[in-house]
């Protein structure tokens, strides 16, 4: 199979390399897949390995200030995250669309759909693949900024969301304090801290 996330391609990779001899979806259901692959080890070992096949996602840090260094309030979102039983604080995020050919469209998307609010300006942060051992989800991280209330949210039927607004650097502090568990977020606000702004 090929990697088309990066990485993978690396001639050195050859011995480490597992061959991918069948593939397919064992089960489905809205959101993701588990899929199956028949593979073969580097010591010859014939196995299969099952893993969540999911689309990409995007990921917003949405800004109400228009310009770098005017952090100081974010939209964030509170949802109820049934696999853990809570309602879970973080950043708007949403799967990218198969018919999305522009990732910061998609963005813009997800952050009115899930808050509306609108962004006068979107530009990319990052892109990780957050739990590649047992999925291939690959997700990219968006900081917006400008972002006023525009539109009602749009919401999945599945999909219990609030948002509300917070202000950044008591959002960061409950970041690194650990009072937001949320990985996506944790992570985003993590980048950007590391980032120029």
């Amino acid at each position: 199979m090929t990697d088309e996330t990066g990485g993978g391609d690396d001639p050195a990779d050859g011995d480490l390399a597992w061959e991918t001899l069948d593939s397919g979806i064992d089960y489905s259901c809205p959101g993701f897949d588990v899929r199956r692959d028949d593979v073969r080890l580097p010591d010859g070992t014939e196995t299969d390995f099952h893993y969540v096949d999911e689309p990409g996602a995007v990921v917003v840090l949405p800004f109400t200030g228009g310009t770098a260094g005017d952090e100081r309030d974010v939209v964030v979102i509170e949802e109820w995250r049934q696999a853990v039983g809570r309602v879970n604080r973080g950043l708007p995020a949403g799967t990218v669309e198969t018919d999305d050919a522009d990732l910061a469209a998609a963005a813009r998307r997800e952050l009115r759909e899930e808050t509306g609010y609108e962004a006068k300006t979107v530009e990319p942060l990052h892109t990780t693949e957050p739990s590649n051992g047992v999925a291939n989800s690959v997700h990219h991280y968006f900081v917006a900024r400008g972002c006023e209330p525009a539109a009602d949210q749009e919401l999945d039927f599945n999909e219990s969301i609030r948002p509300v607004t917070a202000d950044y650097d008591a959002f960061r502090a409950a970041v690194a304090a650990g009072d937001v568990r949320d990985g996506r977020t944790v992570q985003g606000v993590a980048m950007y801290e590391l980032s120029d702004g």
